[in-house]
């Protein structure tokens, strides 16, 4: 039995929806395992900072490994600002679903 040109599109249409909920339900399976790993990583230790106990040590050594120290610690600042970032977002997203 032959078909419509219009019957075939109309079925192809009432598909669609059907393909975006799969592909959503798939993008999200993914999206929750990204978010905890970025969990995992941000909630590691900080680094510590080596004291120098050697007198002989050169003042160039101690200068870098404070340099290299502060740089740490804004590095971690700005890991603990994107962190509170995610988990806003995370937060306003499900306040948006409840809404909605």
């Amino acid at each position: 039995m032959a078909y419509s040109e219009t019957r075939i599109v109309i079925g192809g249409l009432a598909h669609v929806p059907i393909l975006i909920f799969i592909a959503n339900f798939i993008k999200g399976k993914f999206g929750i395992k990204t978010e905890e790993t970025k969990d995992t990583v941000v909630k590691e230790e900080p680094v510590k900072i080596i004291e120098l106990k050697n007198t002989e040590a050169k003042e160039g050594k101690a200068k870098t490994l404070k340099e290299l120290s502060n740089k740490l610690d804004n590095i971690e600042q700005k890991a603990d600002e994107v962190y509170e970032k995610v988990k806003k977002k995370k937060k306003d997203k499900k306040q948006k679903k409840k809404k909605g």
